[in-house]
């Protein structure tokens, strides 16, 4: 009797488990190859810097001095796409968005000669005394999103970033692919990332408004198109931290 319960409770247990136990299709290939743009190589760093209060107008014009002079030299293989100060989230925060062409080989190559830069290192000598953090993530882009290129302003910015749940990028990613065809008539939609370095499963949705009443009006109008509020439904219990940020562009941005 004892020897029959013994030989019966693996079984039992493999049993239970099977109940709990969630079932996985394996993969075939990573999700960044699944949802990144085939068409381009492109990599992305998100830079975010904490500045120190009192340092902030010192840091702007620093960064307008220098940044241009990078984003022009056709030696470097980069572009810078973007660059704001946060005005409503975090405060006397800078975000800059730069864009590598041809990938990882391109981001090593313009790192290795910005070290050989005698004005670049002098820059983030000073610009580092009036930080009090600063972190990056590289992205890529979602392949269903606007390209992120210059635009005419003035407008406001919003970057909208999401923490998701680890395994759930694909799904998330297969959503927006049809919600972000309800966010297109005002051209609002400036580029959606996915985080490959860095703090892992975060996405990123950069808009552009008019002003905040605009944003308001056309988020409003979203809820009026039949399937947005489904495509809500489903993707917000992908989502374990959200954060909105509403940023100004620096002068020398190609986004205004």
């Amino acid at each position: 009797r004892g020897l029959g319960s013994s030989a019966g409770r693996p079984r039992e247990d493999s049993w239970l488990k099977s109940l709990f136990v969630r079932k996985v299709d394996p993969r075939k290939d990573a999700h960044s190859n699944l949802l990144a743009k085939r068409e381009t190589s492109s990599l992305y760093k998100l830079q975010i810097h904490n500045v120190k209060p009192e340092c902030l107008d010192a840091y702007n014009k620093l960064c307008q001095e220098v940044l241009p002079k990078i984003h022009e030299e056709k030696h470097y293989p980069c572009a810078l796409v973007g660059t704001w100060n946060t005005w409503y989230g975090e405060q006397d925060q800078a975000v800059h968005l730069w864009r590598y062409e041809g990938g990882y080989p391109a981001l090593n190559e313009v790192m290795s000669k910005l070290r050989q830069n005698k004005e670049f290192t002098e820059f983030r000598k000073e610009r580092g005394n009036m930080l009090l953090s600063r972190k990056n993530q590289l992205l890529l882009e979602f392949s269903f999103w606007n390209e992120p290129v210059p635009r005419e302003g003035p407008n406001i910015y919003e970057l909208r970033s999401y923490q998701l749940r680890p395994g759930t990028m694909i799904e998330w990613g297969n959503y927006w692919a049809r919600a972000i065809r309800f966010r297109q008539d005002n051209n609002e939609a400036v580029g959606g990332f996915f985080s490959q370095i860095g703090q892992l499963y975060m996405v990123h949705h950069l808009w552009a408004y008019k002003d905040l009443q605009t944003r308001e009006d056309i988020r409003n109008a979203a809820w009026h198109k039949p399937g947005w509020d489904e495509l809500v439904y489903y993707t917000v219990p992908l989502i374990q931290e959200m954060e909105s940020r509403i940023m100004i562009p620096l002068k020398i941005s190609p986004l205004q």
